[in-house]
């Protein structure tokens, strides 16, 4: 088959660029989703699409790209051009079969000279309404992009499973089955492309889309960030970096800073840019008084064609109310909205050099510090761990959290060698003087099931007290066993909050607990980095080494 050929007949039937009206419609009478009570959209996946499919994510390894990929990381599969040939193929042949298809034409970036075009094709109006959520109009000036006028095009079929048979020995076996498992979600980086099939999880479209900047752009001098971004009254510029659950979204919405994105940006020599054009928030839990700006977002009440705000796996009751504290379904329900939905955010999705990179954590053991001051050393290595806590369970039964280290703060969207982003990362830090901190949104006094979770509004004020240089006029002590620099005071903020040991009832308890944990980043370290080339310098900053 004459694949590029096969490809413009599909463009030349289907339903280009219509309008978000058109498309709110579309999905709205095709059924793909529901309008709930405010007017946004409900709509449900099957159980193996409520969240990425990081084992069923594949890279194609060509000799163009196979240096410069960490086939190290447990999220970099190889696929080969035989078998994405075949995966590219037979999506264009299962999209020529459908009756509507619906393109995009977006990008990633608002920075011009850094922006890349993205072209989505899709038999699924709400995936094409999830791109114009997410993804940017072409900003003015795109023709000078450092990536050209040539478009990454992102074919997806999130309902339609791939014939296992036809790839067995090509992909990974399903452990139930024996058979590969139906679902490819596949990039190839050389010839700026991408499938989406089998996958009805709309993160799948955004995540495959960033993994695809966060490796086209570090041998540019642009570092890509996991993270939300916001502005201050007088300017300044704030980095929250951190995993699913440590308060990103919810920190970066603050009413008295300005919005810039919740989740991926670049640093470039002309400051930060975001790549999106909207939010895609977790929905556990929402609660208006706590994140009165998310809430509002997606709750907001308006006419159906006038919303567009997609709520995924949340429930819903027969009059059209989410119960967003309902995990029946998933923990992890979302929500899709434009940035405009908040009300102070900036939609250029442009500002300068940062004067401060929050790195995030939710620890569960309870024993990190709430606020951290962190040296340009100790800032690459924590960068570099990318440590959080994952829970094991719900709600009932389960005490003991389970760490989680993800490069980064994002190892499954970050494909490049780990020195490629810790270098970049110390040179911006340097060379903009900007201050690194890092913030436990997790467990006071106890570990989960025995403590409490630091409330966000403690933490709001200790993160303002540090954009705001407040913290610059206090002492500091250093921690001996997580070598962070704490601080003994912080306005508004109970003194012995900052100090994690003193919070629990039986200090040998803390000691015990802490000394784990430090173990845990010991062998962690060793066993993801030892191998690498890691500045001494760098790794003398982690938690139980000697």
């Amino acid at each position: 088959m004459d694949i590029d050929r096969a490809l413009e007949r599909l463009l030349g039937r289907a339903l280009v660029n219509p309008s978000r009206r058109d498309l709110i419609a579309e999905v709205v009478a095709r059924r793909e989703a529901v309008v709930s009570a405010s007017g946004a959209l409900a709509t449900w996946t099957p159980p193996e699409s409520t969240g990425r499919r990081p084992e069923d994510t594949y890279i194609v390894d060509r000799p163009e790209v196979h240096g410069d990929v960490d086939w190290t990381s447990p999220y970099c599969h190889p696929m080969t051009e035989e078998t994405f040939a075949l995966l590219w193929e037979d999506a264009l042949a299962a999209l020529a079969k459908k009756g509507r298809l619906y393109v995009t034409e977006r990008a990633l970036g608002a920075d011009p000279a850094w922006a890349l075009r993205v072209r989505t094709v899709t038999d699924r109006a709400l995936t094409a309404l999830f791109t114009d959520n997410m993804f940017r109009p072409l900003p003015e000036g795109i023709e000078g992009s450092v990536f050209g006028s040539e478009p990454f095009t992102l074919l997806v079929l999130p309902y339609d499973a791939l014939d296992r048979g036809k790839y067995a020995g090509r992909l990974r076996p399903d452990p139930k089955t024996g058979t590969p498992s139906g679902i490819a979600v596949a990039m190839d980086f050389a010839r700026r492309r991408g499938v989406v099939h089998g996958s009805a999880y709309l993160g799948s479209v955004k995540k495959l889309m960033f993994t695809v900047m966060n490796f086209l752009l570090p041998p540019l001098g642009i570092l890509p960030l996991h993270g939300a971004a916001s502005v201050g009254p007088e300017g300044d510029v704030a980095l929250y970096l951190g995993l699913s659950g440590t308060g990103k979204t919810s920190l970066s919405s603050d009413p008295e800073r300005t919005l810039l994105g919740d989740d991926e940006h670049g640093w470039s020599p002309h400051g930060i840019f975001n790549f999106e054009w909207g939010c895609y928030a977790k929905m556990i839990d929402l609660h208006p008084d706590k994140e009165p700006d998310i809430y509002g977002a997606v709750m907001h009440e308006a006419p159906p064609l006038d919303h567009g705000a997609i709520v995924e796996n949340a429930m819903i009751y027969p009059d059209g109310r989410f119960d967003f504290s309902d995990r029946r379904l998933t923990e992890n329900s979302r929500a899709s909205y434009p940035l405009s939905f908040i009300r102070n955010a900036d939609p250029r999705g442009r500002a300068g050099h940062p004067r401060a990179l929050l790195l995030l954590t939710a620890d569960a053991n309870g024993v990190l510090p709430p606020m951290a001051r962190l040296e340009p050393d100790q800032a690459k290595f924590w960068f570099l761990m990318g440590y959080t806590s994952k829970l094991a369970g719900t709600e009932t039964g389960v005490v003991e959290p389970r760490s989680t280290f993800s490069r980064f703060f994002g190892a499954p969207f970050m494909p490049r060698r780990p020195q490629d982003y810790v270098d970049l990362l110390g040179e911006y830090l340097g060379r903009h003087r900007t201050e690194a901190w890092l913030v436990n949104t997790g467990w006071s006094g106890g570990p989960y099931g025995e403590g409490r979770r630091i409330d966000i509004r403690l933490t709001r004020r200790m993160v303002r007290a540090a954009l705001g240089g407040e913290l610059s006029r206090v002492d500091f002590v250093l921690d001996p066993r997580f070598r962070v620099w704490v601080p003994l005071s912080c306005p508004g903020v109970p003194p012995e909050v900052l100090q994690p040991q003193r919070t629990w009832r039986d200090p040998g308890a803390y000691e015990r607990r802490a000394d784990a944990l430090a173990e845990e980043f010991a062998r962690e370290f060793g066993r993801a980095f030892g191998g690498l080339e890691i500045s001494p310098s760098v790794a003398a900053q982690c938690p139980g080494r000697r």
